[in-house]
């Protein structure tokens, strides 16, 4: 595991056990454990895609590293800067820090998807 890996796995770790949001973030951090990335990713993206913050910044660690998902700039891009949106501490920062790895062009297709994502209804 690289530094920047664990680093990850530490930020996703401290964000999981928020109180505000029980089950499926209290199991994603269970699997997170077992280095289950699939699992956490499956059960995260639907709380994201609902437009739950703290599910939108791990979303956007998972992309970032390429934990569960392949690793996509644009996406962890666009997953940060919604959680920003929302107040999410540290989010900004890290949208920032994978801008200065992105082309313009990248950036602008990120910042895109950000105008025109639209909260999923919940299931």
């Amino acid at each position: 595991m690289t530094l920047h890996s664990a680093f990850a796995t530490i930020l996703i770790a401290l964000n999981l056990v928020a109180p505000a949001v029980a089950g499926p973030l209290e199991d994603a951090d269970i699997a997170m454990k077992r280095r289950d990335y699939p699992t956490a990713v499956r059960l995260i993206r639907p709380l994201a895609e609902q437009g739950n913050a703290t599910a939108q910044y791990n979303l956007g660690v998972f992309y970032d590293n390429g934990l569960g998902v392949p690793q996509d700039k644009v996406n962890a891009y666009m997953w940060f800067n919604l959680s920003a949106a929302q107040g999410k501490p540290g989010a900004a920062a890290f949208r920032d820090l994978i801008a200065r790895y992105m082309t313009p062009d990248q950036i602008a297709e990120a910042q895109k998807r950000t105008r025109e994502w639209k909260p999923a209804t919940p299931r």
